[in-house]
């Protein structure tokens, strides 16, 4: 065992788990200067460096990381920023261990690098330090390239393109530029002052953001073509809620999880009584689904005041898609999981508001198309649980506001958009898609993965009229 390998992963200092369940400041802390140092000590700089394979959006890993090393904190920064415009949220939110840090080295006989950490250091040190450097603009290319939705995606895409001297324009539907990272996920995982800077630094490389307008009502694809735009990217999300069509799901006091976190995040009903928006606050909450999604919901609803907050879900814990750092917060915090159970019927009062939920539990069968095993109800199992609050986080569908009003463009069965893997090429000539709105709900860096490769392609379309 090497000297690097006796080291240990640094741990992260978090907020204390009874006092961060009643705020929403930000959970984990980071790293001070010094565990930065010996975190980034641990990397074996290994000639192939194979966590760089499991980075979407291609970080010089090594590179960064050596530079901590040297304490050259805003260098470190400044080379992430080469090909990751979003460091500072790709650091807090990115699945890293399924991701580069599954691929490290040290991981196979101890703990990875801490690589998310790491790249979140940087890009906290360069902010905080007031050291963040534009680079210079690049010669223009007279070319204009429309992008649709302010989410990762569309960010991610938006950078590269201006950096390659092509004019860039975002439409936003909202008042606020960050897709979800805005309305979706909570202030202690991702505050918004971070994507707040973030967003102005794009708009310091020269990006155009223009709000509260929705492409596909206001204006069409076709609109935006006529208007001189020589590209067009929809990275418009999948933002519809799915309910699970039960008995009673009509009652008072049952919401998607979209609405509920967009009125928490969003409208900001957490910084209650400075915005003073309207959002239920339950005393007995459940909270079906078990993405990152849930776990989000079920850790807002703590926070608005709830006494107990219940996840339901109907396989185990071992298939849950939420992070498990995710699931280990809701647990420090006091979210209860009742597994391998299934909501069949809401029950409400003479009020029509919810007072309880009939359940039927589960067992597991044979995997199904996602590879986890089908859930199947154990006949005569029903029973009830008490509440007065349902956030319903299963998942998402596909905006159709896009599809529905841009002729010839290629959609497959569940409504997103049909686009090349490699390319983002939809079926329309230089109109282009990535994220969730091809994909389905999927993760941030996913996104901007997708949107860089639809970057290169957009390049060279417009370099010869053809990618």
């Amino acid at each position: 065992m090497s000297k690097k390998e006796k080291v240990p992963r640094q741990v992260m200092p978090e907020q204390d788990p009874e006092v961060r369940s009643k705020n929403f400041d930000e959970v984990p802390l980071g790293y001070t200067e010094e565990q930065a140092v010996i975190e980034a000590g641990r990397c074996l700089q290994c000639k192939k460096p194979l966590c760089m394979k499991g980075c979407p959006v291609d970080v010089d890993i090594p590179g960064f990381i050596k530079l901590i090393t040297e304490k050259e904190f805003t260098g470190a920064a400044c080379l992430i920023k080469g090909t990751n415009t979003l460091p500072a949220i790709c650091g807090r939110v990115c699945p890293q261990e399924t991701q580069c840090e599954q691929l490290c080295v040290l991981g196979k006989k101890g703990e990875p690098v801490a690589i998310g950490r790491l790249e979140r250091f940087a890009a906290d040190y360069e902010r905080n330090a007031g050291a963040v450097r534009i680079p210079e603009a690049p010669a223009s290319s007279g070319k204009k390239v429309a992008v649709v939705g302010s989410g990762p995606a569309g960010l991610t895409i938006a950078g590269d393109l201006v950096k390659l001297g092509h004019g860039v324009t975002i439409f936003e539907g909202l008042h606020k530029a960050g897709g979800v990272l805005i309305y979706g996920i909570p202030e202690f995982r991702l505050p918004k002052g971070i994507v707040d800077a973030e967003v102005s630094y794009l708009e310091k490389l020269g990006v155009e953001i223009v709000k509260n307008i929705v492409i596909g009502r206001g204006k069409t694809v076709d609109d935006l073509l006529d208007e001189g735009f020589d590209a067009v990217f929809l990275g418009v999300g999948a933002g519809a809620p799915v309910f699970m069509n039960i008995p009673g799901e009509n009652l008072s006091g049952i919401y998607s999880a979209n609405e509920y976190l967009t009125r928490s995040n969003l409208m900001k009903a957490y910084a209650f009584p400075e915005y003073d928006t309207p959002i239920a606050r339950g005393k007995n909450v459940a909270v079906l689904g078990a993405g990152n999604v849930t776990m989000d919901s079920a850790r807002t609803a703590l926070r608005l005041g709830a006494e107990k907050v219940t996840v339901v879900y109907r396989r185990t814990e071992v298939e849950m898609p939420a992070r498990a750092e995710e699931i280990h917060h809701a647990k420090e915090e006091g979210v209860e999981f009742k597994l391998l159970t299934n909501p069949v019927e809401y029950i409400g009062d003479e009020n029509g508001w919810v007072k309880g939920m009939k359940c039927i539990r589960m067992e597991l069968g044979e995997p199904d198309e996602s590879g986890r095993r089908r859930p199947v109800p154990v006949k005569g199992s029903e029973f009830m649980i008490d509440v007065d609050m349902v956030i319903v986080a299963i998942g998402t569908n596909a905006n159709p506001v896009i599809p529905i009003t841009t002729p010839g463009l290629e959609t497959n069965r569940w409504g997103y958009i049909v686009a090349d893997e490699e390319t983002g090429k939809t079926s329309r000539p230089g109109v282009y898609a990535g994220g969730d709105i091809v994909t389905g709900s999927a993760t941030v860096i996913l996104a901007m993965g997708a949107a860089k490769k639809a970057a290169r392609a957009i390049d060279a379309y417009l370099k010869q009229g053809d990618a």
